[in-house]
């Protein structure tokens, strides 16, 4: 339970914050207060909470820059904003900042504060790495967890389409990122009115680059919580168990059982694949996306396989060679959007 927890509370509204206190206490915790993001890193000096609560919209430092600093200087502190702003843009800046959870003033049940903080703080015993709140579909011990503050969300985003296309589209990387003498860029042209195509991708050390693209709106109403959730099951699975391999066919196995599992998920069209710089091959596994890969030696389509959700990890992957100047890997046949991903050596 809650009891002697160190809860953090930045906020610069006395009322709200004193509201959140009297509350904390009553329920055992141990309380600090700071009124705005100066305050905070302060008092984040001091000593290292529990969790931290805090506003978004404060003086002297932003809530946001706030937030952008602890994830720097303590990326192990569990972060919950409870802001006033609904802007699916700023969820998602704060999302990629690895905010736990993101709950909106007023809280009509103070009940949602308690479940986001229990949510949380059984996240942190089970699982030891960083993530958002769509990590909470992460499995622990074979058991995926789904809590009432996470349905919440869920039901949310998909009464309000236009919000969830928002949020994934706060959620797609920077354009241009390298490392060592290789560079990827991407390139997207989606209609404002229908889900988008989503591209997530992490350089490894080992100069290898995991990445997946999926077409969210082919998952109907569930397409944005079965995103949220591959992006959680994605960048779990890259940190704990593909640092030695590139197991495609393991990623998506993990990925499929945790959508059998999370009551929430649907089958939609997906595209793995892992790019390995040292020696300039692109393993490719698609599953319901077809691609073509085109290099100065030519082209080389990637066929469409079974949908994610459907056995997609019996899929068979392609292993191609790209050029020494690189390539460019493009979705086929994917509505009135246009996707490409180029990787090329720089200079």
């Amino acid at each position: 339970m809650l009891e002697d927890k160190d809860i953090l509370i930045v906020e610069d509204d006395p009322v709200f914050r004193t509201m959140l206190a009297g509350f904390l206490k009553s329920q055992g915790c141990h309380v600090r207060e700071a009124e705005d993001g100066l305050q905070g890193l302060q008092a984040l000096r001091e000593g290292i909470p529990d969790v931290l609560l805090c506003d978004l919209a404060m003086p002297i430092l932003s809530g946001m820059e706030f937030v952008e600093e602890v994830s720097v200087q303590y990326p192990m502190i569990p972060v919950i904003v409870i802001s006033g702003t609904g802007n699916m843009g700023d969820v998602a800046t704060a999302l990629r900042h690895g905010v736990k959870d993101f709950l909106i003033k007023p809280l009509d049940n103070i009940m949602v504060l308690k479940s986001a903080l229990l949510s949380v703080l059984k996240s942190q015993d089970s699982v030891t790495t960083h993530g958002d709140f769509s990590s909470q579909w992460i499995s622990v011990d074979d058991e995926t967890i789904i809590d009432e503050e996470l349905e919440w969300h869920i039901k949310e985003l998909k009464a309000n389409p236009q919000a969830a296309r928002e949020l994934l589209m706060g959620l797609m990387p920077p354009t241009e990122s390298s490392l060592g003498d290789w560079q990827l860029n991407y390139c997207v042209l989606q209609s404002a009115d229908v889900s988008p195509v989503l591209l997530d991708y992490t350089w490894q050390m080992n100069g290898r680059l995991a990445f997946y693209m999926v077409d969210s709106a082919t998952g109907g109403e569930n397409g944005t919580a079965t995103t949220l959730l591959i992006r959680a099951f994605f960048n779990d699975y890259l940190r704990t168990r593909m640092t030695e391999h590139r197991s495609l066919s393991g990623l998506i196995q993990v990925i499929e059982k945790g959508m059998r599992h999370s009551g929430y998920a649907s089958k939609l069209q997906a595209l793995f694949g892992v790019f390995d710089a040292t020696d300039r091959t692109i393993t490719l596994t698609s599953a319901g996306l077809s691609a073509r890969l085109q290099t100065s030696d030519g082209s080389q389509l990637i066929s469409r396989q079974a949908w994610l959700g459907d056995n997609a990890s019996r899929n068979d992957s392609v292993r191609l060679h790209l050029a020494s100047s690189g390539g460019r890997l493009s979705l086929c046949e994917i509505g009135a959007a246009s996707f490409s991903l180029t990787f090329k050596r720089k200079g």
